[in-house]
């Protein structure tokens, strides 16, 4: 019996979100909440029921405190946390976008104490969850932070666990895109289950269509590949064969920020609960569905009665 369903680890920053349309120069005024894609799928999965190990480190300071606090009223067991006195806590400024475009997000992350992670961090008793999602961020914020992926990555599949990788490409923190592509694939390499959106794929493998990204993993080793397709739903393929779910039709987009992460959510849950392919992906459409019709980065994340008041409480 494992302690934890999900061990996640990451970058949790501190967000203060625009309350007024304009230029962050302009705005006057801005709402505080935490933000981060490894964090937003921590948070999702506990939200479903889940339990889930959150690996990180935070500043001491009054950012870090808060952060530390929202994670910890979302469920997640921040034992895996430390607090460092020596770096700060990283913060975005995103801007508010009433139109359903892309917000403008400026980061304040570069030397913060979640950069400062490494394998030196890891304790033996976080590698028994039985499942462990990783991101391409990490890889990106410092040597210890890739470091540390893939000492997650390879200690999970020595013990026998499942795998999941998200790209969740962040160029402007790459110098180049030639050494993001090549980090990000060694990475996804060694996972059971990759994630990538459609122009991520296409980016990272060179490949044009849905099938070829996913037979680029495949050929590797990956065991499922789930592609992300925008308003087109979502391509799934495995040695056992692929398809295509249908998207869940939205009368209002209002904020795209965090409907990947959200989308993970739901595959993921829907997959540890051992759910058909197809219902897995169905799940991770429509989260990613209610992702987009809220304001912030996971705000919209389901509760479990929300999910099993849906059709998609069916069992597989």
């Amino acid at each position: 019996m494992h302690e934890h369903d999900v061990l996640c680890f990451g970058e949790t920053m501190a967000m203060f979100v625009a309350e007024q349309a304009g230029g962050l120069a302009t705005v006057s005024q801005f709402g505080k909440r935490i933000a981060g894609a490894d964090s937003n799928v921590a948070i999702g999965l506990a939200r479903l029921g889940l339990k889930v190990r959150w690996l990180s480190r935070v500043g001491d300071d009054s950012l870090g405190r808060f952060v530390l606090e929202s994670l910890r009223r979302e469920g997640l067991d921040c034992s895996g946390v430390e607090v460092d006195g020596n770096y700060p806590t990283g913060f975005q400024l995103k801007s508010r976008s009433d139109d359903g475009s892309d917000p403008v997000v400026e980061y304040f992350r570069r030397g913060s104490a979640a950069s400062q992670l490494s394998p030196a961090h890891i304790r033996a008793d976080w590698l028994q969850a039985r499942h462990l999602h990783a991101t391409g961020i990490p890889l990106a914020l410092s040597q210890g932070c890739r470091a540390l992926s893939h000492a997650l990555v390879d200690a999970m599949r020595a013990a026998g666990h499942s795998i999941s990788f998200d790209p969740n490409l962040r160029p402007s923190l790459w110098p180049d895109q030639g050494s993001m592509v090549r980090e990000i694939n060694a990475l996804a390499a060694k996972a059971d289950w990759v994630l990538p959106g459609l122009e991520e794929g296409r980016l990272l493998t060179g490949q044009r269509s849905p099938a070829d990204i996913a037979g680029f993993y495949l050929d590797q080793g990956v065991e499922l590949v789930v592609i992300k397709l925008g308003d087109a739903g979502a391509y799934f393929r495995s040695a056992k064969g692929e398809g295509q779910v249908a998207p869940v039709a939205v009368s209002r987009v209002v904020d795209t920020v965090g409907a990947g992460d959200a989308f993970a959510v739901g595959v993921l849950s829907a997959l540890l609960e051992g759910r058909a392919l197809a219902e897995a992906v169905a799940r991770g459409n429509w989260c990613g569905s209610r992702a987009v019709q809220s304001r912030g980065d996971m705000e919209g994340l389901p509760l479990r009665h929300e999910l099993d008041a849906t059709h998609l409480r069916t069992s597989a």
